[in-house]
């Protein structure tokens, strides 16, 4: 590897960092569309796991409301666990393109609707049981698809968090999916714990990055955040649909 090529993978995990810390999400699907033009997808696969992971874990910030966000979503993150175990127990490999497909377009549906000002609101006593049904919904969907933002982040969304706490709560969401969908893998003997160590050196620019999103974050107004966050939602199925179409 050149130090150019270096620099370039560096800079990728820098942008798609500071997308992840001012909306939440999008590290490994900012990374992965760049990555791919730099190397082969499934050595650009490699390099997203220890950065996700660890941004994921920097995203559970900060520490002292962590634990009233994990007693309020404990079932929601047993269900992920139970859901991706079992669906990669039964479907083995993701599913394949038309899952994928499918799912963008329920993001994109989703963000729209948003968009126009439409909102869901689940009430707290409905929390009990609606949350390991989302859950395990979400662990079927990340073991068929390895994305973690549905029907996750739109029940995050409706629990009606303030901007840092929905982040957070996205943190433990997609925190618990990547170890869940990593151990899922692991049983299958679709990953290589060795194949991991390539992505290390690339954690201090995507937290670097996440750094510089989170400070936007705390600066922007509610309603542009709502917006971004929509938008950055919307734009994550459609990059899922275009990839699993046209390859």
């Amino acid at each position: 590897m050149t130090p150019l090529v270096f620099v370039a993978i560096a800079g990728v995990f820098m942008l798609a960092g500071v997308v992840k810390g001012i909306v939440g999400l999008g590290l490994p699907t900012i990374s992965m569309a760049l990555l791919a033009l730099l190397m082969v997808p499934a050595e650009a696969a490699a390099w997203l796991v220890v950065p996700t992971l660890i941004t994921n874990l920097w995203q559970l910030q900060p520490w002292r409301t962590i634990g009233p966000m994990l007693r309020r979503l404990w079932g929601m993150q047993l269900g992920v666990c139970l859901g991706t175990w079992g669906a990669a127990w039964a479907l083995g490999a993701p599913a394949g393109e038309w899952a994928t497909v499918a799912l963008g377009l329920a993001l994109i549906a989703y963000a729209i609707w948003g968009l126009l000002g439409a909102q869901i609101h689940v009430k707290p006593a409905s929390e009990k049981w609606l949350g390991p049904v989302i859950g395990a919904t979400t662990g079927v969907v990340t073991a068929a698809t390895g994305v973690f933002a549905l029907p996750a982040v739109p029940y995050l969304q409706s629990l009606g968090l303030q901007r840092d706490d929905l982040i957070q709560a996205m943190g433990i969401a997609f925190t618990i999916s990547t170890l869940a969908l990593a151990g899922a893998l692991l049983i299958n003997g679709s990953y290589s714990a060795h194949a991991a160590t390539f992505s290390i050196p690339m954690v201090v620019p995507a937290l670097i990055g996440m750094h510089l999103g989170t400070r936007l974050r705390k600066v922007m107004p509610a309603n542009t955040f709502r917006i971004c966050f929509l938008v950055g939602l919307g734009l994550l199925g459609l990059y899922q649909v275009i990839k699993a179409l046209h390859g």
